[in-house]
């Protein structure tokens, strides 16, 4: 049932759905689906112990039943989390590491320079061309006391000379 609804997500991702018509899909053909679930969870957790690892699968799936509503009746929201959990592993993976990070200093020098990592991630900005621009305006910057604002990866978006993430240099 589960692999119906990503199912109905693989074909609004081909199509290149816009947000009304995943909600208009999602309604058709994963409102169904979820009706389905819920149904299976109702009839199969009196047949089950409340203890079991199925038993305890149901009541969390029976909890989560409105919140798939919501996902049905708005094209904007992901049937996952994974983008998320995906952008979060390597802070996670890297934790164990961090411990050493020397000292109290160095921990919070590293947790910025992730932050950033982050950022520009997020904000689709090519971090090498980020970086060489930062470094060369910020001293000139401080000296002129002139606003930094626009060197965060968000608003470095806005300027016209950047290159995209991820795509190969065309000169």
């Amino acid at each position: 049932m589960i692999d119906k609804l990503y199912e109905v997500k693989r074909k609004a991702d081909e199509a290149g759905m816009s947000v009304d018509q995943r909600r208009e899909l999602r309604q058709k053909e994963a409102y169904p689906v979820i009706q389905l679930i819920e149904r299976w969870c109702v009839n199969t957790h009196t047949e089950v112990l409340e203890s079991s690892l199925l038993g305890k699968a149901i009541a969390y799936t029976y909890y989560l039943m409105d919140r798939l509503a919501v996902y049905v009746n708005d094209g904007h929201i992901n049937i996952d989390n994974n983008l998320i959990g995906n952008a979060i592993r390597p802070l996670a993976l890297g934790r164990k590491n961090w411990l050493f990070s020397g000292n109290d200093a160095s921990a919070y020098r590293a947790a910025i320079v992730y932050s950033l990592i982050a950022s520009y991630r997020a904000a689709d900005v090519d971090p090498r061309q980020w970086l060489e621009h930062v470094l060369i305006e910020i001293p000139s910057r401080r000296k002129t006391g002139q606003s930094m604002e626009d060197l965060l990866p968000s608003e470095y978006t806005k300027r016209y000379d950047i290159k995209p993430w991820n795509l190969p240099d065309t000169d």
